[in-house]
């Protein structure tokens, strides 16, 4: 009976926040632009004054990650995040197009139901909220358990600022009792305008079923492949940087080094120097024999310090090791290296040549990361141009960690923490995710031609049919006309 108590609460806590939240978001749809952004400003000055709190707050509730980068994924909500969407117009006519003739109008979907991962709680909590808001939505957060209080926390600080800020009270909720009753409930329910989710497979699966619209996006297996072309110690420095960043619990963190056969022993040689250990193949089973529980990822290695993985396996490791390097193969579960790991732990892969290099990749990504991101480190442009015109991938990230590079902190993609993986992945979109995907636009277009519709042809070919019964003239000759005038009307 104490279940079933549990399970209405949550129940009653997700429609009692959907109905705070509808109510909150018609009176922010009525605000100005102006009033919107400078409630925005305050919710990102806020993130990047508690950034390191929450950090680790993040880090003591699940094990997870570094605390100086959950602080650093924080501040590129706080400060890249919000530098990218202060100045986008959101409220009203947005654009005008004169040539066409055309006025775009932003209109706010409604109430967001915002789904977060245990991997990246408050940084991902801080971003959707920024980019609910900014749309001039409600926002209803349904937390992972093992990551409730931290969550909790986050959207508490959001809520506050945005209200000091002159937001109407009730746009930001957080579930205080997550369950998978209580996120069916959120995903499902009439007043849930649009699913933002982020999570594992299954999560992304049950959004896209709910039958509601929804930006869904799920694993990243990234491939990197390192061409004989490549700047190899600059290649490796940005890909160990990328790689160890919160012990790999981003998504876009590469997973499996695809090395050219000209330049592998350098590249071996330079991982080594760089921090990285090449375990052996002892070492290798045993750390192997961790990764998976069954089909799925074992969590108890998830955001770990190679040490920790290391000494789970009974094996010993320098206390410099950055990573762990195993070579491999093989692709699928019975090679647990190539699945996506979600900490630093790597695969090292020997191709001969590009062509080979591209087929491995695609492999690597059908396997769990299809659509996602792909990195390549490389001199020619050729290559480049290849990869990027073939190969499977939303994001190819080129001559930096795919890391940040994927998310927007080291290239000019959109800055997001919500990366869409295409039609590729299942997902809606292969954009990374801003206030731009939560708005309707409305388009009022002016009249700038005369349509001719085919009734007035019609007449005019009757006209001419009657003329020629006057006219007494042949048969043949009136077949030529109705097909002058049916080629006129292209229809003949």
């Amino acid at each position: 009976m104490r279940l079933l108590d549990s399970d209405l609460q949550a129940i009653q806590e997700v429609r009692s926040s959907l109905a705070e939240a509808k109510a909150a978001q018609k009176q922010l749809e009525k605000l100005t632009q102006q009033q919107v952004d400078r409630i925005i400003a305050a919710m990102a000055a806020a993130a990047e004054e508690h950034a390191e709190r929450l950090g680790l707050l993040a880090v003591e509730e699940t094990g997870f990650g570094k605390p100086a980068d959950k602080k650093a994924k924080n501040l590129f909500v706080a400060r890249d995040v919000y530098a990218s969407i202060k100045e986008m117009k959101t409220v009203g006519i947005i654009g005008k197009d004169e040539a066409r003739q055309i006025w775009e109008v932003a209109q706010p979907v409604g109430v967001v139901a915002a789904i977060v991962p245990s991997t990246n709680p408050t940084s991902t909590v801080l971003f959707k909220c920024m980019i609910a808001l900014k749309a001039r939505n409600a926002i209803v957060i349904s937390p992972h358990p093992s990551a409730l209080r931290c969550s909790q926390e986050t959207a508490k600080l959001m809520r506050h600022s945005a209200e000091e800020a002159g937001a109407p009270p009730g746009l930001i909720h957080c579930l205080s009792v997550p369950s998978i009753e209580a996120c069916g409930e959120l995903m499902k329910h009439r007043l849930t305008d649009v699913i933002l989710a982020t999570g594992g497979a299954g999560m992304v699966k049950a959004a896209y079923s709910s039958g509601k619209p929804a930006y869904g996006v799920g694993p990243g297996n990234v491939p990197v492949f390192v061409h004989r072309s490549a700047d190899i110690p600059r290649a490796v420095s940005r890909i160990l940087q990328s790689k160890t960043f919160d012990y790999g619990t981003i998504c876009a963190s590469e997973q499996a080094i695809v090395a050219d056969q000209p330049i592998k022993s350098r590249l071996v040689e330079e991982l080594k120097r760089q921090g990285a250990y090449l375990l052996n193949e002892r070492e290798k089973r045993q750390i192997a024999e961790l990764i998976l529980r069954g089909n799925g990822l074992n969590p108890r290695i998830v955001g770990k310090s190679p040490q920790a993985i290391a000494d789970m396996a009974g094996i010993s490791v320098p206390l410099e090791t950055s990573v762990l390097v195993a070579e491999e193969k093989g692709v699928g579960l019975d090679y647990p290296f190539s699945v996506e790991k979600l900490s630093p732990i790597l695969a090292l892969y020997t191709v001969n040549d590009c062509l080979e290099g591209g087929r491995l990749c695609t492999e690597l990504l059908e396997l769990g990361g299809l659509g996602h991101t792909l990195g390549i480190h490389c001199g020619d442009e050729a290559v480049i141009e290849a990869f990027g015109l073939e190969l499977p991938a939303s994001r190819i990230i080129v001559n930096a960690g795919t890391t940040f590079g994927g998310i927007g902190a080291t290239t000019g993609i959109l800055p997001s923490m919500t990366l869409g993986c295409g039609a590729y992945g299942g997902n809606i979109t292969s954009d990374n995710i801003g206030p731009q995907h939560l708005m309707n636009l409305k388009r009022v277009a002016f009249g700038i031609r005369d349509m001719q519709v085919e009734h007035e042809a019609a007449e005019r070919l009757a006209r001419q049919v009657i003329g020629t019964r006057q006219l007494g003239i042949s048969r043949e000759e009136v077949l030529d006309i109705v097909k002058s005038v049916l080629s006129q009307m292209k229809l003949g």
